[in-house]
């Protein structure tokens, strides 16, 4: 791909509001208190899209003299790109996907940080405040549609998976497509626009005119995970709890495929959650899936779930291996359970409001080496709290594989420290060093991996 850049004048494509000067004013702020920042690194990451890098330091580096100007027009406001990436374009005019796009990061990122400044109830470290300011954010972007029956599968799996891999995640969401579900996924490569991909052939066959294929990321991720082309709802939440939450919420249904750190992360804070008490009646189908090569890596998956949170959380999954069709056929026999259990209890098909999230899954952890050096992973204490505590411990190692903070903490500290019981640490470190061996850590080609953790015994 060539290194040209463009400038470029852009109009807005897809939902954007009326914005007020106090609004303009803060995107175009560069101070620590601005938004500039922000929105020019989530817009050079939607600029970026289907560029093979999972490094959002790099790409920030590679495009320095990248500039994003808002230009206020009688009838709205248009964006000026500076040196924005050529292959964003055809012919002069920039990729509808990505226009959406573009403006979908602009909209976010000002309803996120402008509105609950002033409005009552968006409480940022209160249960209610954090899943209304979830609520809102979905709403402001259209994603909540009213009186649609349940037909949201969430997909989850790693963006660095092989051609195998991902071309059976395609044909799982083809599978789905004919089945007239649709699919939400982080919006990335790999286990992310697979079942996208293929869902799109499956509406296409059944004559469906309004899939749905949901982006759902936040700000720290879009780098190294830039939106993939089929994303037509792309919503950026304020940080990587929100997104979570953002998943279960307005999904009825979770398909797990291979992946790295990062599906192990949202694996366990979904199990954490299905393990609350005032869970245990919801309908929510979770199934994980994948080749026959992959059996072996579901089964070491499995034993460490039964291992750090016992056989009932393991209850709440089931492994297919290999049977696309299957797959499909049980969310949507899932889908018709979910339906019928919300009717009953006049809940919204929308959102999933009687779902219980304990406060620990959503106060923001921001991983410093203090703060993984501190974390409780031990097991005296509730199960779905192990599953709390060892989802930021995977949150971590996230943020130093891909995230510029992160990566950037490591580069000056060296990796992040894990400490706690070796009952829960040694299969942890086992199934992080296969990981690292089958190439679920950075995408393919670049370079070979530098461990951001590193697992210590704590001292007594």
């Amino acid at each position: 791909m060539s290194d040209s850049k463009i400038n470029a004048l852009v109009s807005p494509e897809g939902s954007l509001e009326i914005l007020s000067t106090f609004e303009v004013n803060r995107l175009k702020d560069r101070s620590e208190g601005g938004l500039y920042q922000l929105f020019r690194q989530c817009a050079l990451a939607v600029l970026n899209t289907g560029v093979e890098t999972d490094d959002c330091k790099t790409l920030n580096e590679a495009h320095a003299d990248f500039d994003v100007r808002l230009v206020p027009q009688p009838r709205g406001l248009k964006l000026e790109l500076i040196n924005a990436p050529a292959h964003a374009f055809v012919d002069g005019e920039m990729l509808r996907a990505m226009r959406e796009h573009l403006f979908s990061v602009l909209r976010d990122i000002i309803y996120s940080y402008s509105i609950p400044l002033s409005a009552a109830g968006f409480k940022r470290d209160e249960p209610e405040g954090i899943t209304n300011l979830v609520f809102h954010i979905l709403r402001n972007a259209r994603v909540l549609q009213a009186g649609r029956r349940p037909d949201l599968v969430v997909c989850w799996g790693g963006h660095s998976i092989n051609e195998r891999e991902y071309q059976y995640s395609k044909e799982v969401g083809h599978q789905l497509g004919l089945r007239g579900l649709n699919i939400c996924t982080g919006c990335g490569p790999g286990a992310m626009k697979g079942p996208m991909k293929g869902a799109t052939i499956g509406h296409a066959k059944q004559r469906v005119k309004d899939g749905r294929y949901i982006g759902l990321t936040e700000p720290g991720i879009i780098g190294a995970e830039a939106p993939n082309p089929i994303v037509n709802e792309l919503v950026i939440l304020p940080d990587i709890e929100k997104r979570l939450e953002a998943f279960l919420r307005t999904g009825h249904g979770v398909i797990v495929f291979p992946g790295g750190v990062g599906t192990a992360e949202e694996i366990l804070y979904l199990l954490g959650i299905l393990l609350h008490p005032e869970n245990a009646d919801l309908p929510f189908p979770v199934v994980f899936t994948g080749q026959e090569e992959n059996a072996e890596y579901f089964e070491m998956i499995d034993q460490f779930i039964r291992n750090a949170l016992g056989d009932e959380a393991a209850s709440k999954y089931e492994i297919i291996i290999n049977d696309p069709e299957r797959v499909a056929q049980t969310m949507k026999q899932g889908m018709h359970e979910v339906e019928v259990f919300r009717r009953a209890k006049q809940d919204a098909y929308y959102f999933n409001w009687m779902l219980k999230i304990d406060p620990v899954f959503q106060m923001p952890f921001e991983p410093t080496h203090e703060r993984m050096r501190n974390l409780e992973l031990h097991r005296d204490q509730p199960a779905h709290l192990v599953a709390a505590n060892l989802r930021k411990a995977f949150s971590g190692i996230v943020a130093g594989n891909v995230k510029e903070s992160g990566i950037r903490q490591v580069e000056e500290f060296g990796p992040f420290e894990i400490s706690g019981d070796p009952t829960l640490l040694e299969p942890l470190g086992a199934m992080l060093t296969e990981f690292v061996a089958q190439n679920r850590m950075k995408l393919p080609g670049s370079g070979a991996y530098e461990p951001s953790y590193r697992i210590t015994d704590r001292e007594a």
